[in-house]
């Protein structure tokens, strides 16, 4: 006589066991048609499996972020029922989902071409429109290698032998395809609306390259069409807008193979970085911090004390000088707690606000590096807070008011917070815990954010909050942090001065607002397609000569210029007058100024916009006062108003 409780709530009796489908057609027809799975105490499961006694249940819909995981994952062995009727000879053997998809790995002779992406993906469309139930079965671990090695499937036969002796396996079949696998799966393949097959690569099977090669087709399937639209526009754009392909065309900055992960800034670039850093320069003098700068190369035994070499060894360069080993910094949190360790520091010092520009290494794999967006050397704008527990509220606020400042003033105006909270493996008291989650729960709420709890998620050395950035083209970029730490502080040996003349140690919030600069360089650039506000374009005006009778003129007018404070160079060339104009729209200058004979003799120039919006002729003193107006941080482009 299972009870059913559900999220709301709500329990439900029955008499005898009962399926999630069943539950579901309980509530209401609309929900048992919208229903693909279950999550039976915490655990998804298939709408066929039955329930036997009391549970928790949820009933997942394609609105859930698990209804789509289970779509995309039935969407693979929809995609391998496919290619198996196509071509008969094709072994499956391992798909899973990944980022906004799946793919799956095949084993075959002959090669797959893109035009077979298009003929299976028609095959896919059939099977939906069949509405094919799928169904799971049980069978034991031998009678399932004999199993599968009768149809010829010969790598699930070797996946299964490495499974003990004695187990049972789940299989699920549709129509005349069964496959292995844990599920669950959606209850037909009608419940499939969207999918997309994407491109060809190479594998090796269980990725050693001893192996056997494989050939992966990667998909992407969504709730719907609407949403598979959205995303392949974003890649399309994302394509367009890749910071690596307009890095090259821009003159910002390159990489090579002799130094992995490592940019090589140029001087447009390293001008886009210097505006970026100084504007954050100028924020820490706002918000009263002290800027200093640490060592880059510490001695292993403070990265022992801290805890960092337990944790993040492998992922340190080191180095070894007179019997001595060394890291080479991949944060900067030990060297400012030194800093802080400096000289007792009272009670009536805190919070005390140390920042840094501060140059990390960190030896991530190479595969995974992806130009600005993940390297292996970049700079965070890395500050921590030490204060008292009676103070972190304070601070918490005052630092989402420094987060969303910043984040306005590039431009970014839709951002997520999500607050995370104690993991199972933690250090320090419930007590402080308790203290330190509803002190940056209190804070988010007095801002009015929404925000999303994230349960069990925060570091293991104290609670944090996230924000992420949601750019023109709907992507989501995770950026800054707030993290409360009760760990490193003691670890290092931390402490002011208490009113009463004892010592305790303060609590420290790191925190991060860009975090690494070259990453957030990266995102701007792909926000904004290279054409920055005035305010960040590395070249703010280009002049123009019609003839060479302007030489003069044109020098003059970029002294003038420089002198204002902008950021100008000419184009002196005998070349044709449209032919500079192109190349400066290509470059994604913002002003063009165009000189012939009558601007010099006028003393005046021709403005026209990066958009190609003529805007006549200006005297000097009108066109500074137009630009003073633009150049600041957080103007939006007059075309834009």
């Amino acid at each position: 006589m299972p009870v059913i409780t559900l999220p709301d709530g709500q329990e439900k009796s029955f008499d005898a066991p009962v399926t999630v489908a069943d539950v579901a057609m309980s509530i209401g027809a609309g929900l048992a048609k919208a229903a693909i799975a279950g999550k039976v105490d915490g655990t998804l499961v298939d709408t066929g499996y039955s329930i036997t006694q009391d549970a928790q249940l949820a009933i997942i819909t394609e609105r859930d972020e698990e209804g789509l995981e289970v779509i995309r994952h039935s969407c693979a062995h929809l995609m391998a029922q496919a290619v198996q009727s196509l071509f008969p000879d094709t072994q499956v053997t391992i798909g899973p989902v990944v980022d906004n998809g799946f793919y799956y790995d095949f084993a075959r002779e002959a090669h797959f071409t893109l035009e077979d992406l298009k003929t299976i993906e028609n095959k896919m469309q059939e099977l939906v429109a069949a509405d094919i139930p799928l169904q799971r079965s049980v069978m034991e671990r031998d009678a399932a290698v004999a199993f599968f090695k009768d149809m010829g499937e010969n790598y699930k036969a070797e996946i299964i032998e490495s499974i003990p002796s004695g187990e049972d396996l789940s299989l699920y079949r549709q129509g005349d395809f069964i496959d292995l696998c844990r599920g669950p799966h959606v209850p037909s393949t009608g419940k499939i609306k969207a999918f997309h097959l994407m491109k060809l690569a190479g594998s090796y099977w269980r990725g050693d390259s001893n192996n056997a090669q494989l050939q992966r087709i990667y998909g992407t399937a969504w709730r719907n069409k609407k949403e598979l639209k959205t995303y392949l526009f974003q890649l399309e754009e994302a394509a367009k807008r890749d910071h690596r392909k307009l890095g090259k065309q821009q003159d910002l900055f390159h990489f090579q193979e002799e130094a992995p992960g490592m940019v090589f800034w140029h001087q447009k670039g390293w001008a886009l970085y210097q505006l970026v850093e100084n504007y954050m320069r100028k924020q820490l003098d706002t918000y009263d911090y002290e800027e200093v700068h640490t060592p880059m190369v510490l001695d292993r035994s403070l990265w022992e004390k801290s805890g960092h070499w337990d944790k993040f060894s492998d992922d340190m360069f080191t180095t070894h000088s007179e019997n001595r080993d060394y890291a080479i910094k991949p944060m900067n949190c030990p060297g400012h707690i030194q800093i802080f360790n400096q000289g007792l520091k009272s009670h009536r010092q805190l919070p005390y606000r140390i920042a840094e520009f501060g140059l990390v290494h960190r030896n991530e794999a190479s595969g995974t590096l992806h130009g600005l967006m993940r390297a292996r050397r970049f700079v965070q704008d890395d500050a921590h807070v030490f204060c008292t527990e009676d103070q972190l509220q304070a601070e918490v606020a005052t630092l989402i008011d420094f987060i969303y400042q910043v984040y306005n003033d590039f431009g970014f105006k839709d951002i997520s917070v999500k607050l995370s909270t104690r993991p199972e493996e933690r250090v320090g008291s419930d007590e402080v815990w308790d203290k330190s989650e509803k002190a940056l729960e209190i804070a988010l709420d007095e801002k009015q954010l929404a925000w999303d709890l994230q349960p069990g998620e925060g570091a293991f050395y104290g609670p944090k909050i996230e924000f992420s950035l949601r750019d023109s083209i709907g992507r989501i970029w995770q950026c800054g942090t707030i993290q409360v730490d009760f760990s490193m502080p003691g670890r290092l040996d931390a402490q002011y001065v208490t009113p009463e003349g004892g010592k305790e140690t303060p609590v420290m919030i790191h925190r991060a607002i860009l975090g690494s600069l070259e990453r957030f360089i990266g995102i701007l650039i792909e926000e904004y397609a290279g054409i920055f506000p005035f305010w960040l374009a590395p070249v703010q005006i280009a002049l123009l000569n019609i003839t060479d009778a302007q030489i003069e003129y044109v020098k003059e007018l970029q002294k003038s210029l420089k002198k204002f404070g902008f950021r100008v160079e000419t184009d002196l060339r005998n070349e044709k007058i449209g032919l500079k104009i192109r190349e400066r729209t290509l470059a994604r200058v913002p002003y063009l100024l165009v000189i012939g004979g009558r601007e010099a003799e006028q003393q005046t120039v021709a403005v026209r916009t990066l958009k190609g919006k003529d805007l006549g002729s200006m005297s000097l003193e009108q066109l500074v006062e137009r630009l003073n107006a633009e150049n600041h941080p957080g103007y939006q482009p007059v075309e834009n108003n």
